[in-house]
């Protein structure tokens, strides 16, 4: 698939062990978030035990959400430095680890900034994942006139990409008004195929709606079937 077609294979784990499989495979970026944070660090625990202790001693008031966070970046840090060959070879298009911003900040623009600028000095190579809401719009704007790279997440709808490719673009060109560079930059927007379809059969089960089963499958495609094209003809312009 990465050899013979435009495709850009991304790990959806930060684990060393996968991503470096992966990377052999031909992936070019990978992920990581709480979810996945937890899934390693159990899976790991073995080896990560004595970090996390060192944390608590390095910390004695920090709280399990503070030790948390820090391993998220930890984990992060660790997965983006096996892609920064990648990045610099790519001058920035791909070789990236994509982390994401807490969720629990999804109404809250000015904390979002403040923690995608945190999350963007860990490495060079970072993405930083906000989500396509009304506050994470703005917080896109401002991130990438800042100079961040973002991944905008929790994208399921034509509106919310086109939002997104917007705020992008309204970033860019306050940076390059003035003066700044934006080559390097690589923002891209996640549109979340699944969820969209899985959504769409809770609420055809709870309407009590008779659909051939098929249909809803193919909710998802249609959204980034829309997208990719649009975004096609306006890169053009």
């Amino acid at each position: 698939m990465t050899q013979t077609t435009p495709t850009c294979l991304w790990n959806d784990s930060a684990s060393i062990e996968e991503l470096t499989q992966s990377i052999e495979d031909g992936a070019v970026g990978a992920t990581c978030n709480p979810v996945i944070a937890a899934t390693i660090l159990k899976k790991e625990m073995a080896s990560w035990r004595p970090r996390i202790e060192s944390l608590l001693q390095e910390m004695p008031t920090a709280t399990e959400d503070v030790i948390a966070w820090k391993l998220v970046e930890e984990l992060s840090v660790r997965a983006a430095k096996l892609l920064e060959s990648i990045f610099e070879e790519q001058r920035g298009r791909n070789g990236r680890l994509s982390i994401q911003t807490d969720p629990r900040l999804y109404r809250d623009p000015d904390a979002i900034v403040e923690q995608a600028v945190a999350f963007d000095r860990l490495a060079p190579n970072m993405i930083v994942k906000i989500p396509a809401t009304r506050a994470g719009i703005q917080a896109i704007e401002e991130s990438t006139y800042r100079g961040i790279s973002i991944n905008a997440t929790v994208c399921f709808t034509l509106p919310q990409c086109v939002a997104v490719a917007e705020a992008m673009e309204r970033g860019l060109r306050r940076r390059e008004a003035e003066g700044n560079d934006v080559s390097s930059m690589g923002p891209v927007c996640t549109i979340m195929v699944g969820r969209l379809d899985d959504w769409l059969k809770v609420v055809a089960a709870r309407e009590s709606i008779t659909l051939d089963p098929g249909c809803l499958e193919w909710a998802g495609v249609a959204v980034f079937k829309k997208a990719y094209a649009l975004y096609r003809k306006r890169s053009k312009r």
